[in-house]
């Protein structure tokens, strides 16, 4: 068994005296794990840091093996990240909501998504966008996207400003008015292709909807705990 592909790094681990466990995100094959001997050695620690990205070369007699991978460097981004503790956070919280994907299933979209992230560290609000479409893409193919083509109450797509927390649903103003304090809010970017930048107030309502469904749907039926990163990314993002 053989192939190649191109990822991110999201985990190392070590395993015996020289060599690492390494699981990466990648394009074709999703998340997935393999052995690097010698992947201690000052070497290969350099190019094997979370958020870098590598092409990789996987080998094993069976597919259902651990196998070896042989990596090549592509962009090595963990020098920039951990210039700044936000940069940190950032790179922690992808790895481990990409760890929630099932082993070697693909998702291109993801991993496209993740490195986009990962490529805009600089700029902290940008970085926030992307990291609510990013979860949210993330809830729809764990299973537990939001729906928010039209009103839960009425069918209508206008107004739309309020998510219900029981049906994942889009809730317009009217209609919600007399429960808003029951409801989610919805930021407006959610409901538009990328474009003008959303205000601080957005984002940090996108992350309080993501959030909220992530540990309904995905932290608290597998007995996680909230992401300390991720909290720390919000209070960041406040200001």
């Amino acid at each position: 068994m053989e192939w190649s592909d191109e990822g991110t790094v999201i985990g190392v681990r070590r395993h015996g005296e020289t060599s690492v466990i390494l699981e990466m995100m990648t394009v074709a094959h999703g998340r997935h794990l393999g052995l690097v001997r010698g992947g201690r050695s000052r070497r290969m620690q350099a190019a094997l840091q979370p958020g870098n990205d590598l092409v990789v070369t996987w080998r094993a007699r069976l597919d259902s093996h651990l196998g070896l991978y042989a990596v090549e460097p592509v962009k090595l981004r963990a020098a920039g990240v951990m210039e700044t503790a936000f940069g940190v956070h950032v790179v922690q919280t992808v790895s481990s909501l990409l760890r929630l994907l099932p082993e070697r299933d693909p998702h291109e979209r993801l991993h496209l998504m993740a490195v986009a992230i990962l490529d805009h560290l600089s700029d902290a609000p940008l970085t926030g966008e992307l990291l609510v479409r990013f979860e949210t893409r993330l809830l729809e193919e764990l299973g537990f996207g939001l729906d928010l083509s039209s009103c839960a109450a009425t069918g209508t797509r206008e107004d739309l400003v309020y998510v219900s927390p029981k049906s994942a649903r889009a809730v317009s103003r009217e209609a919600g008015a007399p429960y808003k304090d029951k409801l989610l809010a919805l930021p407006p970017f959610l409901l538009t292709d990328p474009g003008e930048r959303p205000p601080a107030a957005d984002i940090s309502a996108g992350l309080a909807l993501t959030g909220f469904f992530l540990t309904r749907h995905i932290f608290e039926p597998r007995g996680l705990p909230p992401l300390r990163e991720r909290d720390r990314i919000v209070e960041e993002l406040k200001g």
